[in-house]
């Protein structure tokens, strides 16, 4: 009996690749082209999570025996349909060009994906099983890549951030983001291996579609214990004050996004003296809600310190500080104290400010691109996790993009947080990338074990538990204050303890299995080149 590969298909079954043979180039770049809608609408704000291993088996059929440079260009092809709408949001008050530039970046790396897994076709091809592996493995190492290249990494569209209400999000307690993308890509894996091989019997498609992704999405996380709420429980509140206007000029309204939220932490002491409201034991304000320094401005200062003293308790301010040399800024979170007022012990300073919207590299030569460039002023790294002791509890601070970065997280958590807080202003995009900034805070509370928030100026706004669930969700463009009781006694999971391990591993055996493919086409070469001499010869 032949090998599916070389069976005769079905009735109206379009025909099979032959063997050694891929699939056929317009085929191939419709499969790319729907790859990477699927994984487009597995992601915020669409959340149809089980698109995710679609789209990456979608993929992987493309680009499966195919030369290296068809490999990357369907990758890329599939990455331009997922980068471009993904990241609209990032021309909204920037224009066309940095989001062309980043969602062509972006589907660069994935064009990489595409390559290797074309590369891996001979080891796949002798043991089909391997399938499901290596898929899971490319596309962790295409995550790595992301999360640290160019300036820094920008790892957004990851496939761990689509699993918010999937089962297979529990597994983020076991080994972070890493294993929740590898479970998603081996579906797929699996999937694409299943259906190679039902080729010839097409109504068996969808039925090995299904147990594929239940297998791995269902079946395995099951299992996975998630961390359990335990020890004491604290109040926070979280306020979102608002801006006049949605857009980049929300920092000409500096003083009317400070007095917003003033006036709605003033209202919220109000209610707690009513007894509408229990009185918090930390509020926290979001990024940007001061943009103008306390520490250098007095009016700044006394507003901020009445909000203090009017609810009783601290207050974690997103600000942005100044220094002696006016082109350089830092992104802080300061804990203002009701007494005392700024604890300068307990600042946090952003540590990963974004390249070419807070900092611009390569300065002289992006003037040659753009006049706007010298708008972005040069905001200075901060050097330590975002560790805050508060007295009641121990705040882990994150700041905006900074939750997509997982060494970011994990050494806040390690370093003694309670509870975690993302800080974020979403003034200048839109509720898509808000909602797809929350699927990452989901994560990360299921990661770490901890309860988590998310607090913007706009929106949205949440609480998280530590099964990724969502309460207090504020809606987009509002001014809302959320009060909601948080656990903080946690052991620490799995997936804090072994740290980068994981990931480093998955792209260790990536490396060999890629080493392997090479000893495979040099092997198969050799048996060809073998093959035209004793023609020759005969």
């Amino acid at each position: 009996m032949p090998p599916p590969e070389l069976a005769e298909p079905g009735p109206g079954a379009p025909p099979p690749p032959a063997s050694g043979r891929p699939l056929r180039l317009p085929v191939a770049a419709a499969l790319a082209v729907a790859a990477g809608a699927a994984l487009l609408l597995a992601l915020p704000p669409y959340d149809l999570w089980w698109l995710a291993p679609a789209g990456v088996a979608l993929l992987a059929a493309a680009v499966h025996r195919r030369r290296l440079r068809s490999g990357f260009g369907l990758g890329f092809l599939a990455g331009l349909v997922l980068f471009y709408p993904l990241l609209r949001w990032t021309g909204i008050a920037a224009g066309w060009l940095p989001w062309a530039l980043l969602a062509t970046m972006q589907a660069a790396v994935l064009g990489l994906t595409g390559l290797a897994a074309a590369w891996l076709s001979p080891l796949i091809d002798r043991r089909r099983a391997l399938w499901p592996l290596l898929t899971g493995l490319v596309w962790v190492a295409d995550e790595a890549l992301r999360d640290r290249a160019p300036f820094g990494g920008f790892p957004w569209g990851r496939l761990a951030f689509s699993q918010g209400d999937a089962p297979s999000l529990r597994l983020a307690a076991w080994a972070g983001a890493p294993l929740v993308t590898f479970a998603v890509a081996a579906a797929g894996g699996a999937l694409v291996a299943l259906a190679w091989r039902s080729w010839r019997r097409p109504a068996m498609l969808p039925v090995a579609g299904f147990a594929a992704a239940a297998a791995v999405l269902i079946g395995g996380p099951a299992a996975v214990p998630l961390a359990e709420p335990g020890g004491a429980t604290r109040t926070v509140a979280i306020v979102q004050g608002n801006v006049p206007r949605l857009g980049l000029d929300f920092n000409a309204q500096r003083r009317a996004v400070l007095d917003n939220h003033v006036t709605a932490t003033r209202l919220l002491a109000a209610d707690v003296a009513a007894g509408r409201q229990p009185k918090p034991d930390l509020v926290v304000w979001p990024e940007n809600s001061s943009d103008i320094d306390p520490l250098r401005n007095t009016d700044a200062a006394e507003e901020i310190a009445a909000a203090a003293q009017a609810i009783g308790v601290p207050i974690l301010v997103g600000t942005v500080l100044r220094t002696d040399k006016p082109a350089d800024i830092k992104n802080a979170g300061l804990l203002w104290m009701p007494l005392t007022g700024p604890d300068l012990s307990q600042t946090y300073v952003k540590q990963h400010p974004v390249p070419f919207a807070e900092y611009m590299p390569m300065r002289s030569i992006a003037r040659l691109v753009s006049d706007k460039v010298d708008l972005v002023r040069n905001m200075l790294p901060g050097d330590h996790p975002g560790v805050i002791d508060t007295g009641a509890l121990t705040v882990g601070d994150v700041i905006c993009f900074e939750v997509a970065y997982d060494g970011i997280v994990r050494d806040t958590v390690a370093g003694g947080a309670q509870i975690l807080a993302v800080q974020t202003n979403n003034a200048t995009f839109d509720e898509g990338e808000a909602r797809q900034q929350l699927a990452m805070v989901r994560l990360r509370a299921v990661e770490h074990g901890l309860d988590s928030l998310m607090v913007s100026t706009v929106g949205v706004s949440a609480f998280v538990d530590t099964t990724g669930g969502v309460h207090g969700g504020t809606s987009f463009n509002t001014a809302e204050v959320v009060v909601h009781k948080m656990s903080t006694g946690r052991t620490r999971t799995l997936a804090t303890r072994s740290g980068i391990w994981p990931e480093l591993i998955a792209v260790g055996l990536t490396v060999i299995a890629l080493t392997g493919a090479a000893l495979v086409r040099r092997r198969r070469m050799a048996d060809i080149t073998g093959d035209n001499k004793s023609v020759e010869e005969s």
